[in-house]
């Protein structure tokens, strides 16, 4: 009898290709990197616990569940919108099963359920960031309409796509998360890649910190 050996493996793996992307000269207008190392649970309010499942979150991580599209950064966890009353738990290190932590602290209020093999986090940063993603997307990114802390659940080259951005960098450019299923994973990274090249890009694979 055959056996199986199973193994966690990057959804990227036959598209990621560390170092440069596009132009080759000049520093790189854009770092788009592989997230890894991270869980993520949806969260979903049940019937008539929605203020219960906010003050479990607010005491566990500091902060309250957004209630629009947005993505919240708490104590050891981002809190990033899915739809009304629920929202999806990021947070930095795979476990074999991060369940049951969380229903530990929601009790009986909310259902859970891990997303972290399901999906692929994929983050753009850099001074030509917003460039590039404007091509391939249909929201507004400017800073008057997409600042810091907003979210939304979106497309981008008709696979659908959670989409945050998160503190600026050092330099002081925006920095954007993706996250996607898995199976569309090695697509929108040719997307992005392609959107981006013009400007150079700087291909990584990083743990989630």
């Amino acid at each position: 009898m055959a056996e199986y050996s199973w193994e966690a493996r990057s959804p990227l793996r036959k598209a990621f290709a560390p170092g440069r992307i596009g132009l080759a000269s000049g520093d790189a207008g854009i770092a788009m990197a592989e997230i890894s190392d991270f869980s993520l649970v949806q969260v979903m309010a049940r019937r008539g616990q929605v203020a219960n499942v906010a003050k479990a979150a607010k005491k566990a991580w500091g902060a309250l569940p957004p209630e629009r599209p947005a993505a919240v950064v708490g104590k050891g966890a981002t809190l990033i919108w899915t739809g009304p009353d629920q929202f999806f738990v990021l947070s930095a290190g795979s476990v074999p099963d991060p369940v049951p932590p969380l229903a530990a602290i929601f009790g009986g209020t909310a259902s859970l359920s891990d997303q972290s093999g399901g999906r692929c986090l994929i983050q753009l940063s850099g001074t030509r960031a917003r460039d590039a993603l404007a091509k391939v997307s249909s929201i507004d990114l400017h800073d008057a309409v997409f600042p810091i802390g907003v979210a939304a659940a979106t497309s981008i080259d008709h696979t659908g796509v959670n989409l945050w951005r998160g503190p600026d960098a050092a330099n002081g450019s925006p920095v954007y998360s993706l996250l996607v299923f898995t199976s569309f994973a090695d697509s929108l990274w040719h997307t992005l890649a392609d959107a981006a090249a013009e400007y150079g890009v700087e291909a990584t694979r990083t743990p989630l910190s």
